[in-house]
């Protein structure tokens, strides 16, 4: 799956997953909401956070693809004379 295909608001689900069970043992995880009872406002800003990571990763992607094009290889230039 590429960068493209993953949707902000899977992104931010799987974030606040993550988080959540990522959190010290001594913290408990009841006053940690599930994702479906985070509060709309704060699901908000989770996708649209996720949303501008996306693109910037998108955005790194291309820039490395495009160096990766127009660059040979060391060893690999072929050399016009």
């Amino acid at each position: 799956m590429s960068i493209h295909e993953v949707s902000p608001e899977q992104l931010a689900r799987l974030f606040h997953h993550y988080h959540q069970s990522l959190a010290p043992e001594c913290s408990s995880h009841s006053d940690q909401p599930a994702w479906q009872d985070v509060p709309m406002q704060e699901r908000s800003r989770f996708v649209s956070a996720a949303r501008l990571a996306l693109l910037e990763l998108s955005t790194i992607a291309r820039e490395q693809e495009e160096n990766q094009r127009y660059y040979a290889k060391p060893g690999e230039a072929e050399w016009g004379c």
